[in-house]
């Protein structure tokens, strides 16, 4: 019993505090078809790489190539987020769909999170952030890389492939 409590111990000092994080990941956000949240501060001085995604989008397939990009990098401190939304009508209205599109066909493993606005007014606190720094995505599958200390944001249009030189290059500096 006393071992459960010094590993749980070691694990949580492990993870940043959310008190510790004094940037625009100290949000908690509901995983995709889960009652589990995350607060992205537990990725704290690492790169991350946000896309807003769609299940019924002529770029969806970008999915293959963001799981690639999650599999190559995740070891070097990379963290991709996929952020469903329905700005751009190409969302599943059931949740349960979204997650089929996701974890089925493409078979994600990264984190996603439920179905959000990433434009506007209604933008989730996330995006509101991205779109402060660069701007709103015009479209599907926007990848916005992050650096680690939070200070540069880098915006890829949809026609970015995950796994092009333009965008592969970029990563690697980044967790430089």
């Amino acid at each position: 019993m006393f071992r459960t409590f010094v590993l749980c111990g070691i694990l949580a000092s492990t993870q940043p505090l959310a008190s510790e994080c004094d940037d625009f990941t100290n949000v908690e956000l509901r995983k995709l078809r889960s009652e589990d949240t995350i607060n992205l501060c537990q990725f704290k001085n690492k790169p991350l790489l946000i896309v807003n995604t769609a299940s019924n989008c002529g770029f969806t397939d970008q999915f293959t190539g963001l799981e690639e990009l999650h599999k190559t990098y995740q070891d070097k401190g990379l963290v991709v987020l996929g952020f469903p939304s329905d700005d751009f009508f190409q969302e599943e209205n059931d949740e349960k769909d979204t997650a089929k599109v996701c974890f089925i066909n493409y078979g994600v493993t990264f984190n996603m999170f439920a179905t959000s606005a990433v434009r506007g007014d209604d933008a989730n606190p996330i995006f509101q952030y991205l779109n402060e720094q660069t701007s709103s995505p015009n479209w599907n599958f926007y990848k916005y890389l992050v650096s680690a200390d939070r200070k540069q944001v880098t915006r890829f249009n949809s026609r970015t492939k995950p796994l092009s030189k333009e965008l592969t290059s970029a990563i690697e500096k980044a967790l430089q």
